[in-house]
């Protein structure tokens, strides 16, 4: 029996056009696993990715900022296979302001997708999950889940309250067959981080402190999210799994 094994599993992964929601996606469907791609942008790539590998993939294309629909967005992504075995709380924004000019429409976009968005679908994938007696939640939590950051106080608050509701759900869900779990990454070549790369000082100092002496990729963060998908993972609640190239060791 190989426990990584996710055939017969639905997961359900929220922003996955690309970078570390792409990479999760294909690698749990690398493992077996059907998968709901919930994207407020086209996510066409990371399907035909998905369904290359003989998995079925399905697009629901969806603002999940607006807390009034997501209930509506899980009842569509149940509505596929009638069951979400596993949920990747992945989708996010950042702002990159000082704290002291930091805009209230930046703070509260950003904490309204990274933490009550990942409150509320974890909710609603919950509920599910106790009433049939197992699940899998991982919600993308950050290295700004520990530090403070720089010129990123709302998503540095949104990242710490992440790292707070996987606990708060593990206590409340563990018992119930639900794990919830979060992964950690450290400085990964996406999007996000385009801004800081482009500065060569700022990247050069970043990649000295980092013991493997790379930045991570979306590839690195497939086994991760299979193993915390798949029964391998059933006695873990609530942990924080780094995947940083050794930053937090430093």
């Amino acid at each position: 029996m190989n426990p990584f094994d996710l055939n017969g599993k639905v997961a359900m992964v929220t922003g996955t056009t690309g970078g570390l929601g792409q990479g999760m996606a294909i690698g749990l469907a690398e493992a077996g696993a059907d998968v709901v791609l919930a994207s407020y942008s086209s996510s066409e790539e990371t399907a035909r990715a998905i369904e290359a590998l003989g998995r079925k993939a399905y697009l629901l294309k969806a603002d999940l900022s607006r807390e009034d629909e997501l209930a509506d967005v899980f009842e569509k992504a149940l509505s596929f296979q009638g069951k979400i075995d596993i949920l990747v709380n992945n989708a996010g924004i950042i702002r990159r302001t000082p704290a002291a000019d930091h805009a209230k429409q930046d703070w509260h976009d950003v904490i309204g997708l990274n933490l009550n968005t990942v409150f509320f679908l974890s909710q609603l994938a919950g509920r599910h999950m106790m009433e049939r007696g197992s699940g899998k939640i991982i919600n993308i939590a950050s290295m700004l889940s520990y530090q403070g950051g720089i010129n990123v106080p709302g998503y540095t608050a949104s990242k710490h309250g992440v790292a707070g509701l996987t606990k708060a759900f593990a206590n409340e869900w563990a018992g119930k067959g639900v794990q919830v779990n979060a992964i950690a990454p450290g400085y990964m070549v996406t999007d996000n981080t385009s801004q800081i790369r482009a500065d060569e000082q700022r990247y050069n100092d970043i990649t000295a402190r980092i013991p493997a002496g790379r930045w991570g990729t979306p590839e690195d963060l497939k086994g991760p999210v299979v193993f915390l998908a798949s029964a391998a993972s059933d006695y873990l609640n609530g942990h924080m799994l780094n995947v940083d190239g050794g930053w937090m060791a430093r």
